[in-house]
């Protein structure tokens, strides 16, 4: 009687359960649909947009087959692993958190490819504004001297160049094209070297003398970054150190007395506080990092 009594009672738990969330999603679904949509298509949409900052190209469905792949994968993986070790329940709830990580895992990949893209182009302005500088002194006009730039600079420089000249044959505007230079590349030194072009195309002066000035500024910029890099190198060094210390002290714990290390692997409160200790660590890491990265 008592097992009936206990039985009905989880299965109307259950029951109110379930009716609460189905009219959670019934009340929210377009939010939800579009959370998901934003998850999966805004995901590949934002990845053929960052492809196209760096001049790559990739077909939608290449990249849908990639993303797929990496979330199954790695979703496949862990209950694989899991599995084995007959945790089938805790590996399908991992199996679906790490799916999700898979699909976003490209994210700051693609990021990672911008970011360094945009480094590459803006140790590549000075001797690119020198050119300009020459060009113009030269007698040459300002697409004339930009063509000069593209046949003489290397990517990604030359790249985004060849692409103001492309815009301009087909009739944009040079002031636009350099305003799309800004928007593809959004770094101080090209903000104030697109914006200084814009001025004087408008109000006319001496482009050469200007770009020289600007390249006087982004090598004392330059020069003032290099030693904050170097005064931040210890902190971020640090950082990393005080990072590894959990691993490293966990390592020599196991090797020590291995029955010790065991239940955080083996038991559901032990694979909690182990994943709080990465989360919490991984956190600590992200802040140090962030407090010794200064920009000039």
């Amino acid at each position: 009687m008592e097992e009936n009594i206990g039985l009905f009672t989880k299965s109307n738990v259950i029951i109110g359960v379930g009716i609460i969330v189905f009219g959670y999603v019934f009340r929210n679904a377009n939010k939800i649909f579009t959370w998901i949509e934003n998850q999966t298509f805004g995901t590949r949409a934002y990845i053929q947009e960052k492809f196209d900052l760096i001049f790559f190209e990739a077909k939608d469905e290449h990249i849908t087959y990639v993303l797929l792949g990496l979330s199954i994968g790695s979703g496949l993986f862990v209950l694989t692993i899991f599995g084995l070790a007959g945790k089938w329940g805790m590996g399908v709830m991992l199996a679906f958190f790490f799916s999700f990580i898979g699909f976003k895992i490209p994210k700051p990949f693609v990021d990672m490819l911008v970011e360094n893209k945009t480094k590459a182009y803006s140790e590549q302005m000075v001797d690119a504004l020198t050119l300009l500088s020459n060009g113009i002194r030269a007698g040459l006009s300002m697409p004339q001297a930009i063509g000069m730039v593209v046949d003489e600079m290397p990517a990604p420089i030359s790249q985004e160049y060849n692409l103001m000249l492309q815009q301009n044959r087909m009739g944009v505007p040079l002031e636009e094209c350099f305003d799309n230079l800004v928007k593809r590349v959004p770094t101080e030194d090209n903000d104030m070297f697109v914006s200084g072009v814009n001025i004087l195309r408008e109000t006319g002066g001496n482009l050469a003398e200007t770009f020289d000035t600007i390249v006087i500024v982004i090598r004392e910029r330059i020069r003032v970054q290099q030693k904050v890099d170097q005064y931040t190198a210890q902190g971020k060094f640090q950082g990393f150190t005080i990072a590894a210390m959990p691993f490293a002290i966990g390592g020599i714990f196991y090797l020590s007395d291995p029955n010790s290390m065991t239940p955080l692997f083996t038991t559901i409160i032990g694979n909690v506080f182990l994943v709080l200790a990465l989360g919490l660590d991984a956190i600590g890491l992200f802040i140090i990092l962030k407090i010794v990265k200064i920009k000039t």
